[in-house]
This record gives structure tokens, sequence and C-alpha cells, in this order.
């Protein structure tokens, strides 16, 4: 699979770990599984928070933020998502793996994350759910 887009610019994803969750696995087997599929992946590793992700989405320009929990620091997700907005980033895709009951997911859903993987999620759904993602915001941007 090749993760370009129409315009053949690599897709460049932010895999990172917000809060106090220090799991990050699952984290780095995604980030490996992207840039296999040849995006641009920029790691954080874990115990970010929401102004630096911010301040890297900003400064790295990405088409997506991934964000990994196993520890319930998803709960905080909403709270990054209205930062995004508030940010002018509002366009720029989310999407969650981890740890995360049905109750939680329909919460993240609500507050605008595209999508939420829970363990054993094939690698290989992900990175074609990022491709199509990220150039589906290509395009409305573009138009």
């Amino acid at each position: 699979m090749n993760a370009t887009t129409h315009t053949a610019v690599p897709i460049k994803v932010l895999v990172t770990k917000v809060g106090l969750d220090g799991h990050d696995r699952g984290s780095r087997l995604v980030a490996n599984a992207l840039r296999d599929a040849g995006m641009e992946v920029v790691y954080t590793g874990p115990w970010q928070s929401i102004p630096a992700v911010i301040k890297l989405a900003t400064e790295e320009d990405v088409d997506l933020i991934g964000i990994s929990s196993l520890a319930t620091d998803h709960l905080i997700v909403p709270q990054l998502m209205e930062a995004l907005r508030e940010a002018g980033l509002g366009d720029v895709p989310v999407i969650v793996g981890g740890i995360v009951p049905d109750a939680d997911e329909r919460m993240l859903l609500e507050s605008g994350v595209a999508r939420v993987y829970h363990p054993g999620s094939a690698l290989a759904t992900i990175a074609a759910d990022v491709t199509e993602l990220c150039t589906t915001a290509r395009q409305e941007m573009a138009s």
C-alpha cells in the first residue's frame, strides 16, 4: 500500500500518548506499521501534554494524530479535540487506539475522534484507514 495522496506527498502522522500512561508498546507497533506503509511518522513516546501535542502537530504540519491509551488517558482526548479546534487544527483527523470501553468509545466519537481501535486491530486496517482519512481530509481542504 502506498500512503500518498493525489499530490504524491507522503502522509505525515503524529503518534503520541497524552497524560500519564507510560505503556508505549502498542503505539510503537502502530508507528512502525505506518512507516512500513510509506507514511512519515513523528513519534513522541509517552507522557505528552495537550499543549505539547498541539505545538508539535502545528510545527510538523501533520495530516493525522494517533493517540494511544492503555490506562484511561483517552478520557482527556475530548480536551485535546477542543484544543485542536481552538488552535485552528479541527480539520486534522484524530484516531485513538488501546483499551477503550464501549461507553468511552461513544464519547470519543462524539467529541470528534475519527476512529477508535481496540487491542488486536489489524495493523494493515489501521494503515488503510489512516490513508483514507488523510486523503479525504486533503481533498476537503483543497476544495
